[in-house]
């Protein structure tokens, strides 16, 4: 995927995000707002945002697990691993 594609990708699972967080106040991404990355910062690189999706993505598969909406605990996992395997990419990078 191209950054922006990432980036248009990002924000598709922030809004999610924030869809959740005002049906659902108990409901936290504590991962990934500690990760200080948002679709908006543009300047922050793929990889970045790439590692900032697939921690949003675990986490919204787990809410979605917390409420009951199917199968995610599978997306869960395999979001965690895509997201570890992003880090190392980001480590080798630097």
């Amino acid at each position: 995927m191209h950054k922006d594609e990432l980036i248009a990708l990002h924000q598709m699972l922030s809004d999610i995000k924030d869809y959740f967080e005002e049906k659902s106040p108990n409901i936290t991404f504590p991962q990934y707002q500690a990760l200080k990355i948002n679709p908006s910062q543009v300047h922050k690189s793929k990889l970045e945002h790439k590692y900032a999706i697939f921690i949003l993505a675990t986490e919204l598969a787990n809410a979605m697990k917390d409420a009951e909406l199917g199968s995610s605990g599978r997306i869960s996992s395999r979001m965690r691993e895509l997201a570890e395997k992003t880090l190392k990419e980001i480590e080798c990078a630097q």
